[in-house]
């Protein structure tokens, strides 16, 4: 187990009102990390890491006990395709996932929204989520609201852009057809990688390719009006940075966002010709340019769009 100085990393009540790396060392790592999720109980948490250049990945958790958090291992039902961006359904009982695992033998497909359910302390086997939901094209970054609707993102033919949020509706204890969210979300560029509010009061994505882009990809948020519409999104320039921002993610409380960036402290260059111990250090380092998970108090973010 950890340390107690170690798990103090991980007073998740109390957020910073300015985006912080989180848990510098233990899941912010000179490694690769994206996405996070917190269990509804706030006992574990999941995320991705992936290795270089294989494209590779695989979600790792951890669980916190009186002792602290364990240090985090590969998921039971994870490590031999790529598996990434885990997000629970309201009751804990239900992860969803995104991955390119088979259907049956041991050749990869495409990328598909699956899940699994809780089988007492660990997880069952996961189950594909069918073909109303997933097609021959790739579906990533599951995100599930209160009453069941699945947010996923996709390229598919016809859509708005190059890449769309889409919302399949949960009726009758089934998915429904999905269809892309409206241009208030969408545009002509990328759209991916959302996180819906439990009661889909707001969604918060990132998009590549518009005016106010800062880098190789921002954080935005829509809210909903009082007829159920989405608001035109606004950039959420408290979060982002000149490289990639993306795959947010709000507590089960409430109280805090997490992201994924890319930000990074490389040089382009050396007032003094660079000793080979120095270019190691910087690409051991935590911003070394591979993606950290960021968070911030959702709450001042809130009020600073006010």
């Amino acid at each position: 187990m950890l340390t107690t100085k170690l798990s103090a990393q991980f007073a998740l009540s109390v957020p910073p009102a300015t985006p912080e790396m989180f848990a510098p060392g233990f899941v912010s790592t000179a490694m690769n990390e994206r996405d996070f999720a917190i269990s509804p109980d706030g006992n574990e948490i999941y995320f991705t890491i992936s290795t270089p250049k294989s494209g590779f990945q695989t979600i790792v958790f951890s669980k916190k006990s009186e002792s602290g958090w364990a240090k985090p291992q590969v998921a039971p039902f994870a490590g031999r395709f790529s598996d990434l961006e885990p997000a629970f359904s309201m009751d804990g009982k239900t992860l969803y996932f995104a991955s390119n695992r088979p259907l049956s033998g041991t050749e990869t497909k495409d990328f598909d929204i699956w899940k699994v359910v809780r089988k007492g302390n660990s997880w069952d086997e996961p189950e594909n989520l069918g073909l109303v939901v997933n097609t021959s094209s790739d579906e990533f970054y599951p995100s599930v609201a209160k009453n069941g609707n699945l947010y996923f993102t996709a390229s598919y033919a016809g859509g708005p852009g190059r890449e769309d949020i889409y919302v399949s509706r949960y009726h009758q204890n089934q998915f429904q057809k999905p269809v892309a969210l409206d241009t208030a979300v969408n545009t002509r560029f990328y759209e991916f990688n959302a996180f819906v509010s439990p009661n889909e009061d707001y969604i918060i994505f990132t998009s590549y390719g518009r005016k106010d882009d800062t880098g190789g990809g921002d954080l935005y948020i829509s809210l909903k009006d009082q007829q159920g519409n989405w608001k035109p999104a606004k950039h959420l320039s408290q979060l982002n940075s000149n490289q990639l921002d993306y795959c947010p993610f709000v507590s089960p409380d409430g109280k805090s966002l997490f992201f994924t960036s890319e930000r990074h402290q490389l040089p382009t260059t050396f007032a003094l010709p660079a000793t080979y111990q120095t270019i190691q250090q910087f690409q051991t380092q935590l911003l070394n340019g591979t993606g950290n998970i960021y968070w911030i108090s959702f709450e001042v973010l809130k009020n600073s769009l006010k």
